[in-house]
């Protein structure tokens, strides 16, 4: 009983992260039916900030605290994303307003093109490491119900505490802000958003900067668990089945697809890789979402795409 919950903790805390990238990609499709292939460059680019930054600065500036140099670094990366969002929708979205929904996907393609160059050339292409002090030590918990205890790693349980806090404000905003509000109007009808006065160009931003602050998240956990490298923004990737499981257009349905995904990798490696030979979590997603995809497209909890347009 303790190996699977040890096993079941692991899965949740891999399914937070994974619906917290995934996040990234509803909250695009649901403001501009874009499905947003530059969500992966999104987090490399952010993680690379934070990387780089946190080092850059204390040597420009002259200081050593750790603690305030992640904090400056930070709030610079945000700037940097906010700054992207805005470049996104003035010289890319604005103009393809109306257009094939080919056309606005090869667009986010382009784009995650871009930015992947872009960081390179800004920051560099080597492996960099972020440190923001997430405990690096396992514990164990629960030794008074089961012998030995469970075995936990408190790095992934504080990012899935991190998830999970940044989760519940998006959805506060949503539900309680007036901004919020408008994205819910716009993903539902654009045409009917805009004849009520709801400006579409400053949605579009807005919601391409909350999309850049949760991929800013996502980069700091795990460029902090992985390190920063370049093959980030293909991990992030693997957030898609996320998506097609719980839905194009539903954030409760990227945080329920997150944690099924999570969990059923872990599991299926756990109790059905040494019959298998292993690798399962490697295909494991990804052969759910295709199941998903044949019997129900839409996904658990989204609409279909049809009903959209």
């Amino acid at each position: 009983m303790g190996y699977f919950l040890e096993t079941l903790f692991g899965g949740l805390m891999s399914g937070m992260l994974y619906a917290l990238v995934g996040l990234g990609f509803v909250l695009i499709f649901k403001a501009s039916g874009v499905f947003n292939f530059a969500q992966g460059a999104m987090v490399l680019v952010a993680a690379l900030s934070m990387a780089r930054f946190s080092t850059w600065l204390p040597q420009w500036l002259g200081f050593e605290s750790m603690w305030l140099a992640n904090i400056l670094a930070f709030i610079v990366s945000a700037v940097l994303m906010v700054i992207i969002a805005w470049l996104v929708e003035r010289l890319v979205l604005r103009h393809l307003v109306n257009q094939e929904a080919t056309t606005l996907l090869m667009a986010t393609l382009g784009i995650s093109y871009f930015l992947d160059g872009f960081g390179q050339t800004l920051f560099g292409s080597s492996v960099y490491t972020i440190d923001v002090g997430m405990p690096k030590d396992p514990a164990f918990i629960l030794d008074s119900l089961f012998e030995g205890g469970i075995l936990i790693n408190l790095e992934d349980l504080t990012a899935a505490a991190i998830a999970a806090a940044l989760v519940a404000a998006l959805a506060f905003f949503f539900q309680y802000t007036s901004t919020g509000r408008a994205l819910r109007a716009v993903a539902d009808d654009h045409q009917a958003a805009q004849s009520i006065g709801i400006p579409l160009n400053r949605i579009w931003v807005i919601v391409w900067v909350v999309a850049g602050i949760v991929a800013l998240v996502a980069g700091i956990i795990w460029g902090s668990k992985f390190g920063v490298q370049f093959t980030l923004s293909t991990a992030a990737l693997r957030a898609l089945p996320v998506v097609i499981l719980g839905g194009l257009t539903s954030v409760p349905g990227a945080i329920i697809g997150g944690l099924i995904i999570g969990v059923g990798e872990k599991l299926s490696e756990a109790y059905l890789g040494p019959y298998l030979g292993g690798g399962i979590e490697i295909w494991f997603a990804y052969v759910l979402a295709l199941t998903f995809l044949l019997f129900r497209p839409q996904g658990l909890f989204g609409e279909k795409i049809i009903d959209r347009v």
